[in-house]
């Protein structure tokens, strides 16, 4: 038997996504076969999408020491 789980983050993450920088709201997880699904709103339309798993990056964070290697986000796309 599956189990569907849904999270809201508190507090939002920065990620970035196909369509740009956003922040991750929540994730749904429909079970161990499954990738988590990302909520994200969008930065620059205001859109809410829903993301695999492979398609949200974290963004830098220079507090944490976390620099982003620009050439690992063009898979984003792919």
């Amino acid at each position: 038997m599956s189990q569907q789980r849904m999270l809201q983050l508190n507090p939002q993450i920065p990620v970035t996504s196909p369509k740009g920088p956003g922040q991750a709201l929540g994730w749904i997880d429909y079970s161990p076969e499954h990738h988590l699904l990302w909520i994200v709103a969008q930065d620059d339309s205001g859109e809410v999408w829903i993301w695999a798993n492979g398609k949200v990056r974290l963004r830098d964070n220079p507090t944490l020491g976390r620099e982003l290697k620009k050439e690992n986000l063009h898979e984003l796309n792919d």
